[in-house]
C-alpha cells in the first residue's frame, strides 16, 4: 500500500479536498486502484450532531457514518463507495483508547499519547486503507490521506506525530507528504512567506513535504516556484501551481499538465503506473466553459448564510445540469424572507424554472418551506423537496 498524506498551512478552505481529489482521479486515469481518508481534529465523535453553520453539511455514506462533507466529495470525484471509518476524528481515537484502557488491554500500563494515541491511529489507517472502496471490491494500490485544519493547529499536532511515525512504519518508499499553501498577490507580487513559514512549522515537527502545491488566483511565475525550492527544500519541480481555473473538474488536467503523476510514480516506485489517460474527463471539463443556455434553479434553505450547508444538493443540481449542457444559475432564498413577505425573495422564487428546497432541523422557516410549495403548485412550477423540504409539500 501507497501513502499520499496532504495537509495544509497559513489558512484553512484552501482547497485540500479538490487537490486530494484530483490527484487521485489522476491516478485512476493512470490505472491505479485508490482510496480516501479525512482526519478531523475536532473532538466530536463525528459530523452527525454539528451545525451546519459550525461546519457545512454532514455527509451520510452508505453504511449510515454521519461524516465530513469532503467525504461527499471523495465519493462523486473518484467513484467511491467509503465507511465511517475512513472519516478519523479526535473523538473517535480517544473513545478507542479510553474503552481499551477500560477493558485493561495496556494490562495496567500508564495510558499517554505517545505511543497509545499515536499508534491508535497508524492502526486505524492502515486498517481502512485496505478496506475496498471501488466498484470492483478490490483493495486499493494508493490511500489519499487529508489532514484537516492548517499546521500548527494544537488540535492536529497528535496526528502530524501519528504521521511522522507513521512515515518510517511503512518505508519512505511507501509515503508521501504534500503540502498545501496560499501564494497571495500583493502590489502586483507573489508573495512566498506564508508558504515558507508553513513548510518551516511543518518541518519542525519532523514532516518535510516532498511536494507544495501553491494555490494562488493566477498562475505560479518560475521565479516564484524557484523561490519556494530555495527557502522549502525542494526541487523547482515539485513545486506545483493550482490557480484558479473556469471549474474544479479542469484541476486534474492542470496537475497532469505539470507531471504530478510522474512525480508519484518516481517519489513511490510504482511499477505498474501506465500514462494517465484523461480524455474523456477532459472534453466534459473544457466543453463546460462553451455552453451559453443557462437554467435557473431556486434553493430555499434555512442555511444559506453558509452554502456548504447544502453542498451535496449544490453539487447534484451542477451534475444535472452538465448531463443537460446547461450552465447553473443558483439564486438563493431564506425560507424566513418567504414568510416575511421579502418581494426580492419572492421575485427570486416566481423568476426561476424551478425550486429545491432541501432538508433542515426546526420548525424556523418551515413555513416560509410551505408557501413556497404552494406557490409552485398553484402555478405550475417545477418544485423538488427533499427531506422536511418533502414534508412542506404535504
Amino acid at each position: 500500500m501507497k501513502y499520499i498524506v496532504v495537509t495544509g498551512g497559513v489558512v484553512s478552505g484552501l482547497g485540500k479536498g479538490v487537490t486530494i481529489s484530483s490527484m487521485g482521479r489522476l491516478l485512476q486515469a493512470c490505472g491505479l486502484r485508490v482510496t480516501a481518508i479525512k482526519i478531523d481534529p475536532y473532538l466530536n465523535v463525528d459530523a452527525g450532531t454539528m451545525s451546519p453553520f459550525e461546519h457545512g453539511e454532514v455527509f451520510v455514506l452508505n453504511d449510515g457514518g454521519e461524516t465530513d462533507l469532503d467525504l461527499g466529495n471523495y465519493e462523486r470525484f473518484l467513484s467511491l463507495e467509503l465507511t465511517q471509518d475512513h472519516n478519523i476524528t479526535t473523538g473517535k481515537v480517544y473513545r478507542n483508547v479510553i474503552l481499551k484502557e477500560r477493558k485493561g488491554d495496556y494490562l495496567g500500563k500508564t495510558v499517554q499519547v505517545v505511543p497509545h494515541i499515536t499508534n491508535e491511529i497508524q492502526d486505524w489507517i492502515e486498517a481502512t486503507a485496505k478496506i475496498p472502496t471501488s466498484e470492483d471490491g478490490e483493495e486499493a494500490d494508493v490511500c489519499l490521506i487529508e489532514v484537516g485544519g492548517t499546521v500548527g493547529d494544537i488540535e492536529s499536532s497528535v496526528f502530524l506525530e501519528a504521521l511522522r511515525q507513521f512515515q518510517f512504519r511503512v518505508g519512505s518508499e511507501n509515503f508521501v507528504l504534500c503540502f498545501v499553501s496560499l501564494v497571495p498577490i500583493l502590489s502586483d507580487e507573489q508573495k512566498t512567506k506564508p508558504t515558507q513559514h508553513g513548510v518551516k512549522d511543518l518541518r519542525s515537527l519532523g514532516l518535510s513535504p516532498s511536494i507544495i502545491f501553491c494555490r494562488c488566483t493566477e498562475e505560479l511565475l518560475q521565479p516564484t516556484r524557484q523561490k519556494i525550492s530555495s527557502f522549502c527544500h525542494v526541487p523547482a519541480d515539485h513545486v506545483l501551481s493550482v490557480h484558479d481555473v473556469k471549474n474544479v473538474y479542469q484541476v486534474p488536467i492542470l496537475l497532469q499538465q505539470q507531471n504530478l503523476h510522474t512525480l508519484l510514480e518516481k517519489h513511490l516506485n510504482i511499477s505498474k503506473m501506465g500514462g494517465p489517460n484523461l480524455g474523456a474527463w477532459a472534453v466534459m471539463a473544457n466543453a463546460m466553459a462553451q455552453w451559453t443556455e443557462t437554467v435557473q434553479i431556486c434553493l430555499i434553505g434555512k442555511y444559506t448564510g453558509l452554502q456548504d450547508s447544502y453542498l451535496s444538493v449544490i453539487k447534484a443540481l451542477r451534475h444535472a445540469a452538465i448531463a443537460c449542457q446547461h450552465k447553473l444559475d443558483l439564486q438563493w432564498v431564506e425560507a424566513t424572507d418567504l414568510e416575511n413577505d421579502d418581494q426580492e425573495a419572492w421575485n427570486k422564487v416566481k423568476n426561476c424554472q424551478g425550486v429545491i428546497v432541501p432538508g433542515g432541523f426546526g420548525n424556523r422557516g418551515f413555513d416560509g418551506k410551505v408557501l413556497a410549495a404552494k406557490y409552485c403548485r398553484e402555478n405550475q412550477k417545477p418544485y423538488l423537496g427533499v427531506c422536511l423540504g418533502f414534508q412542506a409539500m404535504v
